[in-house]
């Protein structure tokens, strides 16, 4: 457990070391789709007040997918379209790395405060796409961090269009 929460931690705090332990290490898999849920139920809390149960599940399960999405996004376009002469990856490592990125939307525990929502989800979402720009620079191993936020913007778009449709059956009245 120790070993998790120092992980946790260091992804958080937007550690390349740790990204590049994730990576290398197939055993992570497991604690970064622990993260993913944690972070998801996290955000899940925070749509309950606004969206109810439904919401609750609802924003879990697209955040769940999405990951997998957007891990198979990023793969493509990383690998395929905007490779560097270096880049050696595979969906595994992708997964693992951008799995323990979402370690800051854990913060949006606090969502179920209504004057907090707001704020945590944009800090959240910011704070994450670090987070992801990190573990895509050292998963796909780039030299450009340009680059990697390129890839990363792409992905986070897809990821948040995906998010707005899977709740937009809840908004409209």
């Amino acid at each position: 457990m120790n070993q998790f929460l120092d992980r946790v931690i260091r992804a958080a705090r937007l550690d390349a070391t740790l990204y590049e332990e994730v990576e290398a290490d197939p055993s992570s898999m497991s604690q970064a789709a622990l993260i993913v849920v944690l972070a998801n139920l996290a955000a899940g809390a925070g749509a309950i007040v606004r969206f109810g149960v439904t919401g609750f599940a609802v924003v879990v399960l697209a955040a769940l997918l999405g990951w997998v999405t957007w891990a198979l996004l990023t793969y493509y376009i990383g690998t395929k379209i905007l490779p560097e002469p270096q880049t050696e990856a595979d969906i595994g490592q992708l997964m693992r790395t951008l799995g323990f990125a979402s370690a800051p939307g854990l913060i949006r525990f606090f969502g179920f405060i209504p004057a907090l929502s707001g704020i945590l989800a944009v800090i959240s979402a910011a704070w994450m796409l670090a987070a992801m720009v990190v573990a895509v620079r050292q998963a796909l191993d780039y030299e450009s961090t340009g680059r990697a936020l390129g890839v990363c913007s792409i992905g986070f778009c897809v990821q948040a269009l995906f998010i707005a449709l899977a709740l937009q059956p809840l908004t409209v009245q």
